[in-house]
């Protein structure tokens, strides 16, 4: 699958994303509070490059496996480069809808929203079939943006600039979904609310109706 607005800038995303100065925070924040075991299963929908791929499988270990979904195969295609590189046989990558889960099967004790959940078209339907996917008591993280507030909001029209460029949905409020939708939660803003970690429990068919 193709999606044009990643074709062109896929081979130079991690760097002029901000990652390294912003953005991993939330990342590693979420991946801390996910807890995940030795041998885990996870499932990172819309996994872009693959930059939550060094922590998921520092944290899964070898008996785990990580499975990314992504609609672009630009992106995917850096991804790929990382697995290979890096020799992981445990990590799965598949180009498809994250609405639907094409090629995706079986149950996972975690799922992954990192700065995808904004931006995927379908995004109810997105969530709905992640929560499908999860096994009894599993665990969902997101991880998106909205304009930082207080002593930073200064700073919004950098912020506006980013949630432009990556065709962000800022009025979604994401993290909202995990917040009122499952159990056990645990919420950390970040980067004075530019970035929303929000982590919680699969409460099972519930849970699932939840963003409908």
């Amino acid at each position: 699958m193709t999606l044009p607005r990643y074709r062109y800038g896929a081979r130079f995303y991690d760097t002029v994303s901000g990652e390294r100065l912003l953005y991993r925070h939330g990342r590693a924040a979420a991946i801390r509070l996910l807890a995940l075991q030795p041998g885990a299963r996870v499932l990172v929908v819309g996994c872009g490059t693959g930059l939550d791929l060094p922590l998921l499988t520092a944290a899964v270990g070898a008996r785990g496996e990580v499975v990314g979904i992504d609609a672009s195969a630009a992106m995917l295609a850096q991804a790929r480069r990382k697995v290979v590189r890096a020799g992981w046989r445990n990590v799965r990558l598949v180009d498809g809808d994250a609405a639907t889960l094409p090629g995706v099967h079986g149950t996972f004790d975690a799922v992954l929203f990192t700065y995808s959940l904004s931006v995927i078209h379908e995004w109810r339907r997105a969530w709905q079939a992640a929560l499908g996917r999860l096994a009894p008591s599993g665990r969902v993280a997101v991880v998106d943006t909205d304009l930082p507030t207080g002593l930073a909001t200064p700073l919004r029209p950098l912020a506006r600039l980013a949630l432009w460029a990556g065709k962000v949905d800022r009025n979604r409020k994401v993290w909202t979904t995990v917040l009122d939708g499952l159990t056990d939660t645990r919420y950390h803003r970040l980067a004075r609310g530019h970035i929303h970690v929000a982590v919680g429990t699969s409460t099972g068919p519930a849970a699932r109706q939840e963003a409908r």
